[in-house]
């Protein structure tokens, strides 16, 4: 899900897996962004995630099956986000710029049925309303339909290759969906538990120690490398509970960025039930 990609309704795609923002943002908002792909030499296969991440995956999800499912969620309800981070743009032929922080804030209805609505005001997206979810759509994100995931493992991750999209690989793009669904939805524990076991599964992923979000919370990543970029999943280290997400160079990009660079940053602030569009809790 990418802010790029809202003139169709929001959906795990993604136009350039390297400049990676949330979804469900106006077309007005949207830059145009130059793709850039990597392939890997012929005959080179990607590694299974390491034992460090298999092991940090199986704690994150076991605080996940912990977590307090909220109770007695109606349809007619709102899945109340409130975030902030900035990410990579590239207008036209211009050089690729970070993004300053911002804050956003959105309202997902419970069950697709109803318009959510958008409040980004550093992209002129003033409480904007967000597009119904298409019924029946294995890719939608809504409470209702994640409620009906497998909360297996391995199902779980026949449904990632099942529905996710865009990226240089499928090993890409499940990790890049890994990340959607903990960022910008309400995954019920059962599934978010099946969700981070499934993510181990994930060839390529690795452990960083240390990584910050874009409220400067330090924590532990789960991690994989794709196109010049290192993309990192980012957990409360006591608690294991998903903080945010952060992009790094790890080679000279074309768009402008060094090796070591930061490209994108975003951070969970609050997570919420609530009872109407525009309300905060």
């Amino acid at each position: 899900m990418t802010e790029i990609r809202h003139t169709a309704p929001p959906a795990p795609a993604r136009t350039s897996p390297r400049w990676r923002r949330p979804a469900l943002v106006a077309a007005a908002a949207a830059a145009v962004v130059a793709t850039f792909t990597v392939a890997l030499p012929s005959g080179e296969s990607t590694p299974a995630a390491s034992k460090e991440a298999v092991s940090l995956l199986e704690e994150v999800a076991l605080a996940a099956e912990k977590a307090q499912a909220p109770t007695d969620v109606r349809d007619d309800q709102f899945v109340y986000i409130r975030s902030k981070g900035g990410w990579t743009t590239q207008t036209g032929d211009g050089p690729a710029r970070l993004q300053p922080v911002h804050q956003r804030e959105v309202w997902l209805s419970v069950d697709g049925s109803r318009e959510g609505m958008l409040h980004a005001p550093h992209v002129r997206s003033d409480h904007e309303p967000l597009e119904k979810q298409t019924p029946g759509i294995p890719s939608n994100t809504n409470y209702r339909h994640l409620q009906t995931l497998p909360t297996d493992p391995d199902e779980m991750y026949e449904w990632l290759n099942s529905v996710s999209e865009g990226g240089n690989s499928k090993d890409e793009a499940n990790f890049f969906l890994v990340g959607d669904l903990s960022r910008e939805s309400l995954v019920p524990p059962a599934q978010a538990a099946a969700l981070y076991r499934a993510a181990a599964k994930i060839p390529g992923v690795f452990v960083v120690d240390d990584a910050v979000d874009a409220a400067g919370r330090h924590g532990v990543a789960v991690a994989r490398i794709d196109d010049g970029e290192r993309v990192e999943l980012i957990f409360d280290k006591k608690t294991k509970e998903f903080l945010g997400e952060r992009e790094v160079a790890v080679e000279d990009l074309p768009g402008g960025f060094e090796k070591g660079e930061v490209t994108g940053r975003f951070a969970v602030l609050e997570r919420a039930v609530v009872d109407k569009r525009g309300e905060r809790p």
